[in-house]
């Protein structure tokens, strides 16, 4: 990788951080996929909630991109950002870099989302967000 194309973490605070392990492994030794879109699920639902200022519910998965493989060990940082307000929902679209072996500090982006969630009351129910 030249000094060119070397990817550095966004310059902003994650959503979340975590470790990936050998047990979030798929059968090929990888990191399952299934385990990054509860993550991203996760970190968006973090940023909905603060925007919607209560409880969220996910509605739709708009779009799931899967770049590259994450691998056991790998610091994961997922970066979520609020793309758009409605009455109701809240779009999110959600960053994932895997930081690699510490050593070397290589970052690569493994994978992007676009999320919406729902505000909902205490008994489910739609409640508009604050604009």
């Amino acid at each position: 990788m030249t000094q060119q194309e070397k990817i550095t973490l966004p310059d902003k605070q994650p959503a979340m951080r975590l470790m990936a392990r050998p047990l979030d492994t798929n059968s090929a030794g990888d990191i399952f996929g299934g385990w990054i879109m509860s993550q991203v699920d996760l970190a968006g639902s973090i940023a909905a909630c603060r925007r919607a200022g209560g409880r969220t519910v996910t509605v739709a998965v708009n779009s799931f991109h899967f770049k590259k493989p994450v691998y056991v060990g790998d610091l994961v940082s997922c970066y979520a950002n609020v793309e758009k307000v409605g009455n109701t929902s809240i779009t999110v679209h959600v960053e994932v870099y895997a930081e690699r072996t510490p050593a070397k500090t290589e970052c690569i982006k493994v994978t992007e989302a676009t999320l919406t969630y729902v505000s909902v009351d205490e008994n489910g129910k739609p409640r508009p967000v604050d604009q």
